[in-house]
């Protein structure tokens, strides 16, 4: 006897989970995982071995390192709530990256210690401002493709 949930209904569902990370998906996921391990292991030596010294800026890597985690567990997950869920997430850390960016930039005395978004990640190559951008429009287009094929005509085109 067939367990609910198996066949083609399975099937289904694991396509539209791993549409996340084919062809450019894969790279923006490698890159998020590379960024959760570089912010993660950043904020916690900073954390154990220097808070004092600079509690807002140690705080903030580590709230860059949460999202990174975030986003990269959501691309993995796969699914329309998980795409949902990590398009809101970089664009919280987008907004993060411009808002620390600029105070860092425009009042450097209040960070003493370097964040993964201080001058908009000028340390990570600025790739915290630009990874967000993306993987927002990778985000937007994937949605586009797993649109169900009775939503469109037969260009691709979404009907009305």
């Amino acid at each position: 006897m067939a367990e609910p949930g198996t066949g083609a209904q399975q099937t289904k569902q694991t396509k539209q989970r791993t549409r996340l990370v084919q062809g450019p998906g894969l790279l923006l996921l490698w890159l998020y995982g590379v960024m959760s391990v570089g912010a993660v292991s950043r904020s916690v030596y900073q954390i154990l071995t220097d808070y004092d010294s600079a509690p807002l800026a140690h705080t903030l890597s580590a709230v860059a390192a949460v999202v990174y985690a975030f986003i990269t567990y959501t691309l993995v997950r796969g699914g329309e709530t998980a795409r949902r869920a990590a398009l809101v997430c970089c664009a919280a850390e987008l907004a993060g990256v411009l808002v620390v960016g600029t105070w860092t930039v425009v009042e450097p005395s209040a960070f003493p210690d370097s964040t993964v978004w201080s001058a908009y990640g000028m340390g990570y190559l600025f790739i915290p401002v630009v990874l967000p951008i993306t993987g927002m429009l990778w985000l937007r287009r994937s949605r586009t493709d797993a649109a169900q094929p009775a939503d469109r005509d037969g260009r691709g085109v979404f009907r009305k």
